[in-house]
């Protein structure tokens, strides 16, 4: 017969590894080659030394000269917060009593929760991977004298997901949760009729707000701090952009490698697009009746490849971009892998108070560091097809 215990050693003994091996290199390319690591992990931070430049302690002398000056290698300290990310799945008690009696009905339960799990945290993590940290979603952009709100975009959105609303730093409005999505027209609709929002508010998943991962919007942000750093202090974490180069084909690929190359001793191994950047440089391949050479990835993925790198469209990519990283200065420094989140007697199962429903919530403290920033990447400016 299945129980509430039978339920919990399923969740804790089956369920647990496939999931986290899924939410660890299903949700896109990059993330399964970004390296995950409990090191440089102290209390409740990531706190990690960062070399920069190169050793000084090198010259050429005489042969009877003084030898060098000792000038060793130079570094400053990474310092940020683990981000707390959540999964949460829901059964009621109905529904595992209808099971009761039926392992199969149970199996179905169990693998529809888990599954929709997945989907919902392989959208919102992989937006992240792009995002700033702040949570943003989109921004309100107008509202007319009927009350007909547009938004900035709706690359971030889904039906399902549940927001807040910011302005200056504060929520003037929580839990709403997104019914429709007019991607057409960069309008959403509520469970609920939306007050106390202006234009320029911006939209954040429920509770994200400034707690989101250091994602690549930060990285490649061109001023402000990092890891507790000033960049305008620091050259070096600022990385390479080109906002000229409009046409994308080998060679201006090939541009982009080089200069990492000579700017940093970087080894670019995976390059991220638009979707409409990507068909841009197929056209192109196109034109001269070139076959566009393929590479399978990590997870099941299958890229394009430009001189063995795969070249992959991500829909969170920033329209007309693309991004040229080296996966081996990345790190997810973490504190342990997804778990589940235990309550007493190591109950995973609870039940909402005065709801006949039971609860279960996967967990995982990480932050995204970039040992390299200056190694990194992109072009902005690129046409679309």
């Amino acid at each position: 017969m299945v129980t509430l215990q039978s339920a919990e050693n399923a969740l804790k003994s089956y369920y647990l590894g496939v999931v986290a091996d899924q939410l660890n290199t299903a949700i896109n390319p990059l993330l399964s080659k970004i390296r995950q690591s409990t090191t440089d992990v102290w209390g409740k931070e990531v706190r990690k030394m960062a070399p920069y430049g190169v050793n000084g302690g090198i010259s050429a002398g005489t042969e009877d000269g003084d030898l060098p000056t000792a000038a060793s290698n130079n570094y400053v300290q990474f310092v940020s917060g683990l981000k707390n990310l959540y999964g949460k799945i829901e059964i009621t008690d109905k529904a595992l009593r209808a099971s009761q009696n039926n392992a199969g009905a149970f199996v179905n339960l169990l693998n529809a929760e888990m599954e929709g799990l997945i989907k919902a945290a392989s959208f919102n993590f992989g937006r992240m991977l792009f995002g700033d940290g702040s949570g943003t979603l989109c921004e309100v952009e107008f509202i007319s004298g009927a009350g007909k709100i547009t938004y900035s975009t709706t690359r971030n959105v889904m039906e399902g997901q549940v927001v807040d609303f910011v302005r200056a730093g504060n929520v003037v409005a929580s839990g709403y949760r997104i019914t429709f999505v007019d991607r057409t027209n960069n309008e959403i609709a509520f469970d609920k009729t939306l007050t106390g929002v202006q234009e320029g508010d911006i939209m954040v998943l429920q509770g994200s707000y400034n707690n989101e991962i250091t994602g690549l919007g930060a990285i490649f942000a061109g001023e402000g701090s990092i890891y507790g750093l000033n960049k305008a202090d620091y050259s070096w974490l600022t990385p390479y952009t080109d906002e000229s180069t409009n046409k994308i084909d080998d060679l201006a690929l090939q541009a982009l490698v080089d200069t990492l190359q000579e700017r940093a001793g970087s080894e670019v191994d995976i390059m991220i697009c638009s979707a409409g950047v990507r068909r841009a440089y197929i056209k192109e391949m196109m034109n001269y009746k070139r076959n566009v050479d393929t590479v399978e990835l990590k997870g099941g993925y299958r890229a394009i490849s430009f001189n063995g790198i795969p070249l992959v469209a991500d829909r969170f990519c920033p329209g007309y971009s693309l991004y040229a990283l080296d996966s081996k200065d990345f790190v997810f420094h973490q504190l342990c892998d997804w778990k589940w989140l235990e309550g007493e007697e190591g109950k995973i199962l609870r039940q909402l108070p005065n709801k006949p429903v039971y609860t279960a919530t996967l967990v995982k403290y990480t932050e995204l560091m970039c040992d390299r920033i200056y190694g990194q990447g992109r072009m902005i400016a690129l046409d679309e097809a």
